[in-house]
């Protein structure tokens, strides 16, 4: 560890798979104190190595693993890292957030930032044995799933602690929503980082750290810490979430009607009631689990003991996974969808993609668009087949007929057999589990994130729990909530500029924005104070949401460059369409309403009328643009 550095690691990895070497570098002091650091330096990255129109699959294109000053460290939830790359699912920005025990360990071996280039002659893995970097053969673990992978090489360097982050079949296959699983079930999945790592011929990046963590001012950070975790503990949330984790969503969304059903086509669904957190912390949950240094410990491992799916153990799964393979689907066998769930874990799948995937495949069944022709399969795509879940999910993976066009995504796949009506979508990334009819902040968040369909960029949970949280609103936003706040479209734009600012702050931090941002227990004053301490930079808040919000322009500005403008922000055609029934029947978006809450965005942000950062915005944020508007 470099002795100038507290809180960072202070150094850079390099590695080019095609010349089988590596350098390591000191992280410059300008990226680290212009973008904090994992998803914000990383952003800077890409955006510096990934020149406009690059393929993704393109070996000098970069894989970037990074993570922040506070990962590794005392501060509450400090667990993170986030991978970035161009997406070959959307074709523009891609990053994703990961939790568990990799990243701390990564910060342990003294790095910050690891960025690999090129593409090995057969498959390799990437061993970190703290300043030690060696590639090895991994021509033997080509073709195993991800859990096989974590144990045979834990195995071969003789240590069970090791961390491993590594593709399946799905990341090998080049599947275009693949993920990269650490600690078995903890996914960086977005996107499709692992297809990317796959294109590289990387199964794995093993890594054993025991440099330890340097903070500036060890007592005060200690206080710091404490302020936070107390801040956690006496969140109203936090039972719930300690209970349930996302999962408490599920009675929420059907309750609202928010509860994405059937691709989308309703907003409640019949058999919601067998999807809730109760119901799985009843019949299948056998015990609480945590990600690194994490007081809620939100996560938990399950087991299905009888039916069809006996024998099944994981570790979750999210509400995005269950609406994705539940109520999306029209599936209401919670056993089948803790099966689906592990089983996109081994494989290295994205469960939102790859639930939007079946979901628009069953729509296109139903309206005759796709035929048991276009399919090969043996039974019928109906709502509700979990049979027929499970076996699509394998096909996907190893790219198997049918298969093989829904690997592509939702969108190159109905670009392909029709329906493109039908797929829930912005820039290409298929929505998570939200109808953002009942809910307009979230519709605008979904619309301008830079990765595309989104949540977790922007997630603004002050809009769906706007009691809990009016005290809070009103003091760092000046917005008084208003009965039904979330079907409001006025102050939507001011509360997602806010919050897609701090969402950056946290992210790049290294923190989980669970109890980081997105529930609010912990406020701007705690980030500044676990940051300053930690680094002995004497930063205040002002100056960390202008931190936030040059990261947001910079990712702005890379899909800028590669030719998006104002018509990739607008919601896809379903959600113009109204809902039929529940607790929001007959809210739609309005398209002139819509439209004026973008403009009011664009205006918050400093972007033109086409969502361009203005010449002014740029230079107020350090930042420069060359391309033409």
């Amino acid at each position: 560890m470099s002795k100038q550095w507290h809180g960072w690691a202070g150094k850079v990895l390099w590695v080019d798979l095609s010349s089988k070497s590596y350098q390591t570098t000191e992280l410059p002091a300008e990226l680290a104190y212009g973008y904090l650091g994992q998803s914000g330096v990383n952003a800077r990255l890409l955006y510096d190595l990934a020149p406009q129109g690059m393929d993704p699959f393109d070996p000098k294109a970069p894989l970037i693993f990074g993570v922040g000053p506070l990962s590794g460290t005392l501060a509450p939830c400090s667990g993170r890292f986030t991978v970035t790359a161009k997406s070959p699912l959307t074709g523009i920005f891609g990053d994703s957030n990961c939790g568990g025990h990799w990243g701390p360990e990564l910060k342990q071996a003294g790095y910050d930032h690891i960025i690999i280039t090129g593409q090995a002659e057969h498959p390799v893995y990437l061993w970190l044995d703290n300043d030690r970097v060696t590639i090895r053969d991994a021509r033997h673990l080509w073709g195993k799933d991800t859990w096989s992978t974590d144990e045979a090489i834990k195995k071969e360097l003789g240590d069970n602690t090791i961390q491993i982050a590594c593709i399946g079949p799905a990341g090998e296959n080049r599947v275009r929503f693949a993920a990269i699983i650490c600690n078995l079930a903890r996914a960086a999945a977005r996107t499709g980082p692992g297809a990317v790592m796959g294109s590289k011929n990387l199964k794995a990046i093993a890594v054993r750290g025991n440099m330890g963590t340097s903070v500036a001012k060890p007592a005060q950070f200690r206080e710091a810490v404490a302020r936070a975790v107390e801040a956690i503990r006496n969140d109203p949330l936090y039972e719930v979430a300690s209970t349930f984790g996302t999962t408490a969503i599920t009675g929420l969304a059907q309750m609202l009607g928010f509860l994405p059903t059937r691709n989308f086509q309703q907003s409640t669904f019949e058999e919601g009631e067998n999807l809730r957190g109760e119901v799985l912390l009843e019949n299948y949950i056998t015990k609480r689990k945590g990600c690194f240094n994490c007081p809620v410990s939100c996560s938990r491992f399950y087991k299905v003991s009888s039916g069809d799916y006996a024998g099944t153990l994981g570790e979750g799964p999210e509400y995005e996974t269950i609406s994705a393979f539940g109520s999306k689907c029209g599936n209401g066998n919670m056993e089948s969808i803790l099966f689906a769930n592990t089983l996109c874990n081994k494989l290295g799948l994205d469960t939102i993609s790859t639930g939007n995937a079946v979901a628009w495949a069953m729509e296109g069944y139903q309206r005759g668009i796709i035929k048991d022709s276009d399919t090969g399969l043996n039974q019928p795509l109906h709502w509700g087949s979990h049979k027929l879940i499970i076996e699509l999910i394998n096909k996907i993976a190893h790219r198997e007929g049918f298969g093989g066009l829904l690997a592509e995504g939702a969108l190159r796949a109905a670009k392909k057999m029709g329906g493109v009506e039908l797929v829930v979508h912005s820039k290409g990334m298929d929505y998570p589990a939200v109808d953002v009819r009942g809910t307009k902040g979230m519709a605008l968040s979904f619309a301008v994130s830079p990765r595309g369909g989104d949540h977790l960029k922007g997630l603004p949970m002050y809009e769906v729990g706007p009691e809990i949280y009016a005290k809070d609103i009103k003091e760092l936003l000046g917005i008084n909530v208003t009965p039904n706040y979330w079907m409001k479209y006025e102050t939507k734009p001011q509360l997602m500029y806010w919050h897609e600012n701090w969402h950056c702050v946290v992210d790049s931090l290294g923190l989980c924005k669970l109890e980081g941002i997105a529930m609010k227990p912990l406020l701007p004053v705690h980030f500044r104070d676990l940051l300053a301490f930690a680094t002995g930079w004497d930063v205040d808040v002002l100056e960390l949401e202008l931190i936030g919000e040059r990261i947001w322009n910079l990712e702005r500005l890379f899909n800028i460059r590669e030719g998006l403008r104002r018509h990739d922000d607008m919601p896809p055609a379903r959600m113009f369409e109204p809902i039929g029934s529940g607790p929001a029947e007959g809210e739609s978006l309005d398209f002139a309403r819509y439209n004026q809450m973008l403009d009011e965005y664009y205006s918050l942000r400093g972007w033109d009328k086409a969502g361009v950062p203005t010449g002014k915005k740029l230079r107020e944020l350090g930042l420069h643009y060359e391309g033409k508007n």
